[in-house]
């Protein structure tokens, strides 16, 4: 059976590699994969936490069940190895003194570097020389090596040093990658631990993890909302930013949908669970954004490939270096020296860690931000886009009819009689009409001889008048209609609206105008992503092509492509890849999932609101609406630009300390200063994609 826990002080790519393998070692283990971005392990077996924590061992690795909240974390300056690393410092301190008063090689000051290395780096010693044992080549193996030939050669205080700086290094970088973390613990704290349920006549507080399908959750005021659910009484606004990323609170009230962690502004409600706690719309995000984490992109990889042939190459290099210099009259305690420095210099830390830090900060940025992006892959392969199709209905509009246009002498009365007609009718431009009278607060009258007509229309008696509403060329084949009239008629049919006419007694008596209206922000989203370097849009509908044409003339579309069938759409993006490369497809996650598969980067709308969405698309935005759509262009381009950088700095620091070596510059405190130096860059970096927003 497959069991997840959550780890902790989990700051090292390589030592997330070794306590994978360890943890496969472990007898009654099939199978463990360690999610380093998430900080999260999955193991198939049968293994207690003491069993998983001995495998961490190594690296002072602690084990909690997935679903125990959040640990209680031990504050940074309090942990043991940064306390070990304070006392390290002091001694070290006072051995340079010392060795300024006497000497170097002054037992007393010796003395002291022995202590600070052995208090600094008692823990490195310790897994370097079982790593030794097993020939295993990681930085606290390379270090231990380093330190070892450093006594040997009588450079003391050079190894005291090298282990301070080692210590610190290593506490930065645990620092910087728990920052990096901060997104996903920040969601999985979202939703509250516990609820107030409605039990008979008594309200208890209740575990989440205790409440079923059905309970019946209150909510007050300012409380969060502990679990996906539907309003059965009350209405307030709720602050759904944790889970769509929208500003705005949505009004909700009986029968509305509402998810776990959003918060209640100011009306109480009664919330009716409709999914256990782990099953809800924040569950489902926190999951899919660490085994997103846990996908490998590309340039990782290649990092990954990369460093697998670089440490033995370094190896060999510090071998060459510490012994064919002195074979041709060298002096064997110098170049033995500077070989040492050559294997700090180059373990791959700074290069391993490069990618995955981005990767993991970016999407858990996302996340936050209402997008979810699903796996390093997908991250990168946004940045690379220059086309975007869009379906229409549902994406650049609001995906279900309105009424626009009224046109009579008598609107009341004209939209009574109408509405009274539609009620009957299941049709959806009948509905909108019905719709729209309520919101006139106009009521329906009684309707005798009801009448649907396929394809044309309907009719029935009102007051003893027959009203007959219906398509055009059917109401024109039982009554006279102007050319005026049908000259506007024509008009607003090309500006992609739906018109019924209606007759009385097959007397014309007006018009209504339906058409699924625009997003309001689809205009200035098309215009952003035009800013940002998109250079084709493109609509893919199965509307009529003069619908769609307005639609997209409205919307400043490069293309549109009508009548579209869902095989046809697939084949529209076929054509597109072959002429743009990367193209994405954003849709409902559902009608366009044969074209948002073939899409470089599908992307589905309101994800917070349908499983498909989230399930189908390599993105999802929660929001149902595009405003997120350019940011997460943007952010995935600085992501690939800042991959980009760390692989330099990474590269390039070690580059410039191995060249140091020709002029016999390079010391053992430059090594790791370069090491570490590359490390922190990397980390600081990628913690740049934390500023993007919207």
């Amino acid at each position: 059976m497959k069991k997840e826990y959550r780890l902790e002080n989990l700051s090292c790519a390589n030592c997330a590699m070794k306590f994978e393998n360890n943890i496969k070692s472990l007898p009654n283990v099939e199978e463990a994969l360690v999610n380093f971005g998430a900080s999260k392990v999955a193991v198939i077996g049968n293994v207690t936490v003491e069993d998983i924590e001995k495998a961490g061992a190594f690296d002072g690795i602690k084990v909690a069940p997935i679903k125990q909240r959040k640990q209680d974390t031990t504050p940074f300056l309090k942990r043991k190895e940064n306390v070990v690393t304070a006392i390290s410092f002091v001694f070290l301190v006072i051995g340079i003194i010392a060795s300024f008063m006497y000497e170097e090689t002054h037992p007393f000051a010796i003395g002291l570097f022995v202590i600070a290395i052995i208090v600094g780096g008692y823990d490195m010693f310790k897994s370097g020389l079982f790593n030794l044992s097993r020939f295993y080549f990681d930085m606290k193996t390379l270090m231990t090596i380093a330190i070892i030939g450093a006594a040997i050669i009588g450079e003391w205080r050079e190894g005291a040093v090298v282990v301070f700086l080692f210590a610190v290094s290593e506490a930065l970088e645990a620092y910087s990658m728990n920052k990096a973390r901060q997104s996903i613990s920040q969601l999985i704290d979202i939703a509250p631990p516990s609820a107030t349920v409605r039990r008979g006549v008594q309200l208890v507080e209740v575990d989440t993890e205790f409440i079923e399908i059905n309970d019946v959750l209150i909510i007050k005021p300012g409380q969060k909302i502990a679990m996906d659910g539907i309003v059965v009484k009350g209405a307030s606004s709720v602050n759904q930013a944790s889970i769509t990323g929208e500003a705005v609170p949505v009004y909700k009230a009986n029968g509305d949908e509402v998810f776990a962690g959003t918060l209640n502004e100011e009306g109480s409600l009664e919330v009716k669970v409709t999914k256990r706690v782990e099953d809800t719309t924040i569950a489902k995000i926190i999951h899919l954004v660490e085994e997103a984490q846990a996908e490998k992109a590309p340039s990782q990889k290649f990092v990954d490939q990369f460093a697998k042939y670089y440490t033995p190459i370094i190896i060999a290099i510090a071998f060459f270096v510490a012994i064919v210099p002195p074979l041709f009259g060298g002096d064997w305690q110098t170049w033995i020296y500077q070989g040492l420095a050559v294997l700090v210099v180059g373990c791959p830390c700074a290069l391993v860690v490069s990618t995955p830090v981005a990767i993991v900060t970016a999407i858990g940025n996302a996340a936050k931000q209402g997008v979810l992006i699903k796996g390093g892959i997908h991250l990168e392969e946004i940045g690379r886009i220059r086309a975007i199709a869009f379906d229409k209905t549902g994406t650049l509009t609001r995906g279900y009819p309105e009424v626009t246009v009224v046109e009579t002498e008598n609107p009341h009365d004209f939209i009574q009689k109408v509405m009274s007609i539609e009620t009957y009718s299941q049709h959806p431009l009948a509905q909108a009409i019905v719709k729209y009278g309520k919101t006139e607060h106009i009521h329906a009258l009684t309707v005798d001889h009801f009448k649907s007509i396929t394809g044309s229309g309907a009719e029935g008696i009102i007051d003893g008048n027959k009203w007959s509403v219906g398509s055009v060329s059917w109401i024109l084949s039982i009554s006279a209609v102007s050319a005026e009239v049908i000259e506007r008629v024509k008009q607003l049919q090309s500006e992609g609206n739906t018109v019924m006419l209606v007759a009385e007694d097959g007397v014309y008596k007006g018009f209504i105008a339906v058409a699924d209206p625009v997003r309001t922000t689809s205009m200035q989203v098309l215009q952003n992503l035009k800013s940002v370097g998109i250079k084709h849009t493109v609509m893919l509908t199965g509307d009529d092509t003069r619908t769609a044409n307005a639609i997209g003339a409205k919307l400043g579309m490069t293309d549109v492509e009508a009548g579209l069938m869902p095989e046809q759409k697939l084949t529209a993006i076929k054509a597109l890849k072959e002429k743009y490369g990367a193209v994405a497809m954003v849709g409902d996650g559902v009608n366009d999932a044969p074209a948002l598969a073939a899409a470089s980067v599908g992307i589905a709308m309101g994800g917070a609101g349908t499983d498909a969405a989230l399930e189908t698309a390599d993105v999802a935005l929660m929001a149902d609406d595009l405003e997120k759509l350019p940011y997460t262009i943007r952010l995935s381009r600085k992501a690939l630009h800042i991959i980009k950088e760390n692989i330099m700095f990474a590269l390039g620091l070690k580059i410039i300390a191995l060249l140091l070596i020709i002029p016999g510059w390079l010391t053992l405190w430059i090594a790791i200063f370069a090491d570490m130096g590359a490390t922190l860059l990397v980390v600081l970096n990628s913690l740049r994609l934390l500023k993007v927003h919207k």
